[in-house]
């Protein structure tokens, strides 16, 4: 299984934005992450199509949160960047070659499809029992109590 970079980029992004005291512009969050403030944009652009986040117009605009960081899911995060489409797609490859089965014994998912999308499913599911605030809790864990605390602040002095 293969994600965009762009995953990483938009989840730390929420991670942030859970500590955010006020909208966070793009280009602010980009200098924290250290990344194109182009490239995030489009990420931040993703979220926001897909009711993750949403733009604050004006002089203290930027992105916030649209709900608790306890209901947006790893999975939300990875469908709004990459989209929603299974990670493996069926070709029919028995119903090719000098040797092809023919369409009507190929009825059911051959049994490659079917250990492929039930890898999916496990994976998506395994994703959907994750939450944008367990990741940050876990910051503290990972990275210090003070983390999230310290960037919260950074932010603050923009």
């Amino acid at each position: 299984m293969k994600l965009s970079g762009g995953v990483e980029w938009a989840l730390h992004c929420c991670v942030v934005l859970t500590v955010a005291r006020a909208p966070v512009p793009a280009a602010r969050l980009a200098e924290l992450h250290d990344v194109s403030p182009t490239y995030l944009a489009k990420q931040l652009q993703a979220l926001s199509r897909a009711g993750l986040v949403r733009s604050v117009q004006g002089k203290a605009g930027g992105y916030v949160l649209t709900r608790p960081a306890s209901s947006i899911t790893v999975l939300d995060v990875v469908e709004a960047i990459d989209g929603p489409d299974p990670s493996f797609v069926c070709t029919e490859i028995r119903q090719r070659g000098p040797l092809a089965a023919p369409p009507q014994r190929c009825t059911a998912p051959c049994s490659i499809a079917r250990v492929m999308h039930e890898a999916d499913r496990a994976w998506r599911e395994s994703l959907r029992r994750v939450t944008i605030a367990e990741i940050a809790d876990d910051v503290a864990v990972t990275s210090g109590p003070d983390t999230l605390p310290t960037v919260a602040k950074w932010l603050d002095e923009a």
